[in-house]
């Protein structure tokens, strides 16, 4: 509140009002560089994963402008696919990897695509849509072992599983905060050290000359202490959490007919569960929940206006028809086990309304 209030000066400034307001810039770095387990000069700020996913791919094939071979994945997150396809009307080559029905990938399916050509491997860590973890450590080393840059979107797993970057030889690493309640608008992406970075906004010498612009110190500050939090609170995350996403998820399965789990039973994260209501669509079911007061989605949030099936549940399932009849539940620490059995009758009652 301060840095929305009295607290206004700027931190490019030269005065000691904007240089007071720096030092909290720096605090912030440090405790999002702790959740990592990075060295602080390691995090540089970004707007949201968007800004942080397409500057750390921009900056992988700056680094090797004769190579113009991406890798990727055919259930990656918007911000990396669409980006991908724009490099693609470019002349770049893209392979998109798949997926098997449990949204896993093949490590031989990689392997065996890059080549001599091959600029950066961009995989997720864990699907913003199913919760489904790929295996990062491997990804890294394989990566690492054919001398190709690898960029991780994990976005997803940021406060609710332990991540130490010192431990993986990932060179680029994509957050956003308000996946661990930030403020939205404010991302980071880590660069390891020596790895090369190209910026993708250029302008003042802010974010030690790596992203220009005026610091959103506010933000900032937010995604700090929120990262902080996370921290303090990540030992307790899954032994809270996954038990009532659990006792959802076996309500719903166990009492509403004609529906199936998508995604790992158990290879994939705490908080997330995705459910096919066949005969039902979407968005139908979406509306009745929501004026029961529950907030679920069919894919990510950042498609939410879209027509379009999940390209998620296309890429696991393309036999069905569950792209357009499913809906993703996330839990948090603060979701009470009381609401459990609420939303799983309001679930309930609302698809009897819509399979009369």
């Amino acid at each position: 509140m301060p840095h929305l209030t009295t607290e206004w000066g700027n931190p490019s400034s030269a005065y000691k009002f904007g240089a007071k307001v720096k030092s909290v810039i720096e605090t912030a770095r440090a405790q999002v560089a702790e959740l990592i387990g990075a060295q602080t000069r390691e995090v540089i700020f970004t707007s949201c994963a968007t800004e942080s996913n397409n500057a750390a791919i921009h900056a992988a094939l700056k680094a090797n402008p004769n190579k113009r071979h991406i890798i990727t994945s055919a259930v990656e997150h918007s911000s990396v696919l669409n980006y991908c396809m724009a490099l693609e009307k470019d002349g770049y080559r893209v392979t998109y990897l798949p997926v098997d029905r449990d949204g896993l990938l093949k490590l031989a399916d990689l392997e065996n695509t890059i080549g001599n050509e091959t600029s950066v491997v961009s995989l997720m860590w864990a699907n913003n849509e199913t919760g489904v973890l790929f295996p990062v450590k491997e990804i890294a080393e394989i990566c690492r072992s054919r001398g190709v840059l690898y960029h991780c979107d994990a976005v997803q797993v940021a406060g609710k599983i332990e991540m130490d970057v010192r431990k993986l030889p990932i060179d680029y690493l994509s957050l956003t905060g308000h996946k661990f309640h930030a403020p939205k608008g404010i991302g980071a992406l880590y660069i390891r050290r020596k790895t090369l970075f190209s910026p993708l906004i250029h302008g003042g010498h802010q974010e030690h000359n790596l992203r220009g612009g005026t610091e959103s110190v506010p933000l900032i500050v937010g995604i700090g202490k929120a990262a902080e939090l996370a921290r303090k609170h990540l030992p307790h995350y899954d032994q809270k959490v996954r038990p009532l996403r659990d006792a959802l998820e076996e309500g719903i399965l166990q009492l509403i007919p004609n529906t199936e789990l998508n995604g790992h039973k158990t290879q994939r994260l705490a908080n997330t569960t995705n459910i096919t209501f066949r005969g039902i669509e979407s968005g139908a079911l979406l509306i009745l929940l929501d004026k029961e007061g529950i907030c679920a989605s069919s894919g990510s949030a950042c498609l939410a206006d879209s027509d379009e099936p999940s390209h998620v549940l296309k890429a696991m399932k393309p036999e069905s028809a569950a792209s357009r009849q499913m809906i993703r539940l996330s839990l948090a620490q603060e979701t009470k086990e009381a609401e459990i059995p609420q939303a799983i009758a309001a679930i309930k009652t609302a698809t009897g309304m819509l399979r009369i």
